[in-house]
């Protein structure tokens, strides 16, 4: 997480998420963790941009040989409705296909039931709790086959 663009994306989500989860959202060690495992061969953090301007981001954690696991996806509030998110999450099932695993996970907090309705319509079914994620409510899960 060096680039300019990474960490004024992840500034943006974080900041979202200390709005909206009841709780609040512990920013720093957030931080922590996309510096440590969303680096190659963890994992990979990507941004899009528009015009020059960072409108998304997302990434992915490796977990095993077989389960790759999407995160911190986020799409700037103005651009929002319009495919980006399906579009992000696309490209970032499209790197976990290429990784050669066979599984992709997700968790998500209640609040965000935007993300929720988009990864039902996706074809992500609920799966056991995976981790121990203290802002997760729902884990979710789709196969590779099904990507």
């Amino acid at each position: 997480m060096t680039s300019e663009g990474a960490r004024w994306a992840l500034t943006q989500y974080f900041d979202e998420l200390a709005r909206r989860f009841p709780r609040g959202f512990d920013a720093d060690a957030a931080f922590d963790e996309a510096a440590t495992n969303f680096q190659p061969p963890e994992g990979t953090f990507v941004v899009a941009r528009a015009d020059g301007e960072v409108v998304a981001c997302g990434a992915i954690q490796f977990i095993d040989a077989t389960t790759a696991e999407i995160k911190r996806m986020w799409v700037d509030p103005t651009r929002r409705g319009a495919g980006l998110g399906r579009s992000l999450l696309g490209y970032l099932e499209a790197l976990v296909r290429g990784s050669g695993r066979s599984r992709v996970v997700l968790d998500t907090n209640n609040s965000l039931t935007e993300a929720i309705a988009m990864y039902g319509r996706l074809g992500y079914t609920p799966t056991e709790q995976y981790n121990d994620n203290p802002y997760a409510d729902r884990w979710f899960q789709k196969s590779v086959e099904a990507l």
